[in-house]
């Protein structure tokens, strides 16, 4: 596998930054989006569980309505792709049966051997449903996705946007997602800058790594 050189990995995420505004006449060539579409499947979760959907929103004039439930935020509509993460809420035993048989499919075992690897994993699930935390559990692995996806996207020369500043209930009724058992979380806009956006060119703000990271 080739590495990527470190010095190129930190140019890479100092590059990044939350674009706010995208040229809209640049789109994202297929081959790279077939690439951070494949770094959304491969994301890590807990468990290997995957409890989420991604939503890539095609539809021009779906996009269009998303952006008055988005706090009037244009990305939505401006961005080559747009990206919904969806989290699947009150994760039922369904769902981890379907792991465990994907699991035992691509290494060649059985659902029956399994058995005491799905057990462990209910017992996690269970108490945390009993506590009332499943789903806020099952969300926080979204965001593990949303931050795979950017770190990818960002070095293959994407940018991107991070979006929380939505309603989650009307992105749910405009995609459809009510009733599904998927409920949006976040959504992601990625493209390429434009010339004028005046975000692209400040400072990055951090705290020096002296204060944000301790040797213990």
């Amino acid at each position: 596998m080739k590495t990527l050189a470190s010095n190129e990995l930190i140019d890479a995420l100092n590059w990044r930054y939350a674009t706010k505004k995208f040229d809209v006449s640049k789109k994202i060539p297929a081959e790279t989006w077939a690439a951070l579409e494949q770094a959304l499947v491969l994301s890590p979760s807990s468990f290997g569980i995957q409890p989420w959907q991604f939503l890539v929103v095609n539809d021009p004039a779906v996009r269009e309505k998303l952006v008055p439930v988005s706090w009037g935020q244009t990305q939505p509509k401006d961005a080559s792709h747009f990206v919904v993460f969806a989290v699947r809420k009150d994760l039922p035993e369904a769902h981890i049966d379907r792991y465990v048989a994907r699991t035992a499919e691509l290494r060649g075992s059985t659902p029956e051997a399994l058995a005491p690897f799905k057990k462990m994993m209910m017992g996690s699930l269970e108490g945390a449903r009993a506590k009332g935390f499943l789903d806020t559990w099952q969300t926080h692995q979204v965001y593990i996705a949303l931050g795979q996806f950017m770190a990818s996207a960002a070095v293959l020369g994407v940018d991107t946007c991070p979006m929380e500043g939505l309603e989650p209930a009307k992105y749910d009724e405009i995609l459809g997602l009510a009733g599904t058992g998927y409920a949006t979380v976040v959504a992601c806009a990625a493209g390429y800058r434009a010339g004028d956006d005046k975000y692209a060119t400040l400072p990055k703000v951090r705290f020096p790594a002296a204060e944000v990271i301790r040797h213990i």
